[in-house]
């Protein structure tokens, strides 16, 4: 199933003849009162609303996806969570470039550990992203992002993918500086997520997966998540160990080599093999 949000955060599912509104299959779940949750609401009950998501499905009529906006697939994340290294010809590329290393040598992810990025840079592919410094180099980075679907603390690498609700498409934008990761990754609009989520059901592994981004045609990135160093169970099972991941965190699995910088005007064309791919616009 292929899970979004829409125009004004009404919950989708994407079919392939448009998107089927859903929004009404969660109204006798009950909306969390102050103190608000840690969590995504619809991601957190989504397994509540099943029965009723898939009745409007077989028989609602569907909106031509062309006549949506759509938003990021979570609203409300507790936690970005990044994986700085996690692909070694990125290393190697890392450790050339001095606009990337800014001095430093980089290793492996265990010796840098994860970061967070600010829930406020979240966006979805139907907004555009904002340079905030015309004088900074900024760098697109494609990435698989992991959405996870209940409550996990400590968990291990096994049973990892039991705690995923699903698959989604990740831009971490990112000003190049001597800054740590959470502040230069952080800017408003620098964590993009779309076009929809696919949920775990529908993906046999996450960690075989071509992706790629093209910036105005031309082709910057492309690898298959077989690459990463810390594939996605072991991410869950790394990040559980530090962090408690609520329904609706995100993992940012990290990102190849082909790193480099966009302008405004810019049009980046990211893909996931199945998950699909999404356009984003860098704001004139």
């Amino acid at each position: 199933m292929k899970v979004c949000l829409f125009n004004s955060h009404r919950i989708g599912v994407v079919s392939d003849t448009g998107v089927l509104d859903v929004t009404e299959a969660f109204s006798s779940v009950p909306r969390p009162s102050w103190p608000y949750p840690q969590s995504d609401w619809a991601i957190e009950n989504f397994e509540s609303a099943r029965v009723s998501i898939e009745q409007i499905v077989a028989t609602g009529a569907p909106i031509p996806i062309a006549n949506v906006q759509l938003r990021s697939p979570v609203a409300n994340p507790g936690k970005i969570i990044g994986a700085p290294i996690n692909y070694k010809d990125h290393i190697a590329e890392a450790n050339a470039d001095a606009q990337i290393n800014h001095g430093k040598t980089f290793t492996e992810l265990d010796k840098l550990g994860l970061f967070l990025k600010a829930n406020s840079s979240l966006i979805g592919c139907g907004d555009e992203v904002r340079i905030p410094f015309a004088d900074r180099r900024i760098d697109h980075e494609v990435e698989l992002a992991v959405v996870i679907g209940r409550k996990a603390k400590g968990v291990p690498r096994e049973s990892a993918l039991d705690y995923v609700f699903g698959y989604c498409i990740g831009l971490d934008m990112t000003v190049r500086g001597p800054e740590f990761p959470t502040f230069r990754k952080s800017p408003d609009t620098f964590s993009v997520l779309g076009p929809w989520i696919v949920t775990k059901d529908e993906i046999g592994h996450p960690d075989n997966l071509d992706l790629s981004i093209r910036v105005n045609g031309q082709m910057r990135q492309a690898s298959n998540t077989k690459y990463l160093i810390f594939g996605v169970q072991r991410l869950i099972e790394y990040a559980s160990a530090m962090y408690t991941l609520h329904p609706g965190d995100v993992i940012m699995t990290g990102t190849p080599a082909g790193v480099g910088p966009v302008a405004p005007g810019d049009v980046l064309d990211a893909s996931i093999a199945g998950i699909g791919s999404m356009q984003v616009r860098i704001a004139k």
